[in-house]
Formats: structure tokens, C-alpha cells, sequence
């Protein structure tokens, strides 16, 4: 007879009594110099804007700030000018990201090709990511110039797109569609050169034609790369507030006051702080919910 070896379980690692493992120790130490800077910048100013929902806090010195408990989301619900922020802010965000996600396939699919000067194209595409958008800001509001501006020069007209109640929205939305394409442009393009080649093949001895792959193929493969950079172009849009700030503060007459332009004026132009912190908290659980709802019906077509 033959003796059978048999491997030998690894050892559990060493716990003290009642307490986590070295392994365990030393994996939370490593993440304490990460950690504590989210939890200052991040978890406590989020915190602190929830607290502050509950009360009536003002701007002024030695101001009492007492408990308001929902008084502050009932005055929201009654506010017309919180509701005309956020239709304005939906069709900003929805709009922005779906035009800006059909521009960067667009893109992301000519610098996938092997094109002259592709390397000096696909540094040219990211450009406007590295610029501030205050600078952002400024240029298209030069774009815009009813005198000098490019659009009117091109175009043969004489509109004062900035200032004018039909032309300002879209003419914003265009300006947030060219300062987000970058990044989207790049994840798209890292996803595209991510497919392998033999699926293109396969299909190609079958007699696909372009479209065929395009829907078939790509389209699939890309599928949770879509999701997850909509979901969060669709987060930052709605959070947008330093482009339009600089290029038409909200005006003219608010057609372009987005949501979080509503909240920036109740605290700092009339003092409001719990109740600007109230505006913050209700746009981030509609944030939430919608994605939620768009997330599970991905999931569902999924699966």
C-alpha cells in the first residue's frame, strides 16, 4: 500500500482574543492615511449639510440656530422657483448627457481608426478636459459675442445668444456638451480597444456589414462602460455649477438657473444656509432615485 499525501491546510491567522486579525490590523492602518482626509472633506461636510437641513441657520453674526425639523421641505415644496430650477436642471442634465454620450461614441469610434496624425487627434480630444472651467467660461462666452463672436460671424446672424430668453438654454447646453466630451471620449475609446478582434472576425466571415458589428458587437461589449460613465456624466451635470456660473449666472431671467445656481443664491445672496442645505439634500435624493431607476432597468435589459 502506498500512503496518499495530502496538502495541508494553511494555518488561521492569528487573532488576539477578542480582537481582529494582524492581517486585519495592519490592512486598516495602511487605509488610515486615505481615510482621513475623505472623512474630513467629504463624509463631515455631507453630514454637517444634512444636520443643517433641519434648522433655520442664517447668515449674520451671533445668530441663534434652532431646530426647524420639515419646516424647510414643506416652504421647498411650495417654492415655484425651486421646481422651475429643476426642470431647468433636468433638461440641462438629461440633455447634456445624451447629446455628450453621442458625440464621444462619434469621436471614440473615428480615433479608433487608424487614421493620419491619430496620436495628435487624440491629444487635441482631451484638451478641454485640462481647462479650468472658469477659462471654459470665459472662452465660450467670447464664443457667443453678438459683436464678435464666432457663432454670429459663421452663421450671418446678429443674436444675443446669451442673453436671449429662447436661445440661452440650448446655447449653454452646448458649451456643456463640448467641456464634458474628453472624459467620456477617453473611457469610451480605452473600451473600444478593449474588444478583442476575433469577435470582429467572426462575424466578419458571416458577411456583417458595418452596422451589423457596430449593434451586435460593440455595442454589447460596451455596455457597462456606457452605464457607468452616463451614470456619472449624469451625477456631474447635475451638480454643474462653475460653467454656467461664469458664462450666464443664471440669467437672463433665470432660464438658465440651474439647481445647484438656486441654492448658491439662497445662502450667499440672501443668507439662507438651512435653507439652501435643504435644496442640496432634496436634489441628491432626486439624483438618486432616478439613477436608481435607470441602474435597475440596465440591470433588468441585462439580465
Amino acid at each position: 500500500m502506498t500512503a496518499t499525501a495530502t496538502r495541508p491546510s494553511r494555518p488561521a491567522p492569528r487573532t488576539r482574543r477578542g480582537g481582529l486579525s494582524r492581517q486585519t490590523r495592519e490592512m486598516w492602518v495602511l487605509m488610515l492615511p486615505a481615510l482621513v482626509p475623505v472623512l474630513l472633506f467629504s463624509v463631515g461636510p455631507l453630514l454637517y449639510g444634512i444636520g443643517l437641513a433641519f434648522t433655520d441657520a442664517r447668515a449674520g453674526r451671533n445668530t441663534e440656530i434652532s431646530f426647524a425639523g420639515l419646516q424647510n421641505f414643506g416652504e421647498l415644496l411650495a417654492d415655484g422657483e425651486f421646481w422651475s430650477s429643476m426642470q431647468i436642471g433636468l433638461i440641462w442634465s438629461i440633455s447634456v448627457t445624451v447629446l455628450q454620450f453621442l458625440a464621444s461614441l462619434g469621436l471614440a469610434l473615428l480615433l479608433n481608426e487608424k487614421l493620419w496624425f491619430r496620436g495628435l487627434a487624440r491629444v487635441l480630444a482631451v484638451v478641454p478636459w485640462a481647462m479650468p472651467p472658469v477659462v471654459i467660461g470665459l472662452m465660450w462666452r467670447l464664443v457667443y459675442h453678438p459683436d464678435a463672436g464666432i457663432v454670429n460671424s459663421t452663421l450671418g446672424t446678429d443674436i444675443n445668444w446669451l442673453a436671449d430668453f429662447s436661445w440661452a438654454l440650448p446655447a449653454v447646453i452646448v458649451m456643456g456638451i463640448w467641456s464634458g466630451m474628453p472624459q467620456t471620449t477617453v473611457v469610451l475609446l480605452a473600451g473600444l480597444q478593449g474588444i478583442p478582434t476575433e469577435l470582429y472576425e467572426a462575424v466578419a466571415v458571416d458577411g456583417a456589414g458595418t452596422w451589423r458589428r457596430f449593434w451586435n458587437i460593440t455595442l454589447p461589449q460596451l455596455r457597462p462602460i456606457i452605464v457607468t460613465i452616463t451614470s456619472l456624466d449624469f451625477v456631474w451635470n447635475v451638480n454643474q455649477f462653475s460653467l454656467v456660473y461664469v458664462l450666464t449666472q443664471g440669467g437672463p431671467g433665470g432660464r438658465t438657473r440651474l439647481p445647484m445656481l438656486f441654492a448658491y443664491e439662497e445662502a450667499f445672496r440672501y443668507g439662507f444656509f438651512g435653507y439652501a442645505a435643504t435644496i442640496g439634500v432634496s436634489i441628491a435624493i432626486v439624483v438618486l432615485a432616478l439613477l436608481g431607476v435607470y441602474l435597475w432597468r440596465q440591470m433588468r435589459e441585462a439580465s
